[in-house]
């Protein structure tokens, strides 16, 4: 019985070195797909650093433009402004034209009637001093 409890003890003890060599496999494997793992997670990290300043230069010409778009609009305002002006004063100057026009047309029917009550008294005087000649 002796022997048997040995080559039991024998059993055992080449299972735990078959469980021990197996273990050491697995785990060299799984250092091997951590290893990799990290590796492509350091991969992704400098990807992302390229992207985060790639964005971030993007972001700064962005409202760099935004800033100019801002400030030539703001000039825009200041033409569109005196454009406004422009019209308003041309707008005056027709309006007062209109006027100044309707005042010279009144007038001038007025001096019309004048000149040919003027016409008429002149011809009188004239065809009055001549048959004061003739006589």
């Amino acid at each position: 019985m002796e022997i048997m409890l040995y080559i039991a003890a024998l059993i055992a003890a080449i299972a735990f070195v078959v469980l021990v060599v197996y273990v050491i496999i697995t785990l060299k494997a799984t250092k091997q797909t951590l290893n990799d793992v990290s590796g492509t997670v350091q991969g992704l990290e400098k990807q992302m650093q390229g992207v985060t300043s790639e964005t971030t230069q993007l972001l700064n010409k962005t409202n760099r433009l935004a800033d100019d778009i801002n400030h030539k609009s703001a000039k825009l305002d200041g033409l569109f402004e005196g454009a406004k002006g422009i019209g308003d004063t041309v707008s005056d100057f027709n309006q007062t034209l209109r006027q100044l026009s309707s005042v010279i047309s009144r007038n001038s029917k007025e001096d019309q009637e004048k000149a040919a009550q003027a016409v008429k008294w002149g011809a009188s005087i004239f065809e009055y001093w001549n048959k004061r000649k003739s006589k």
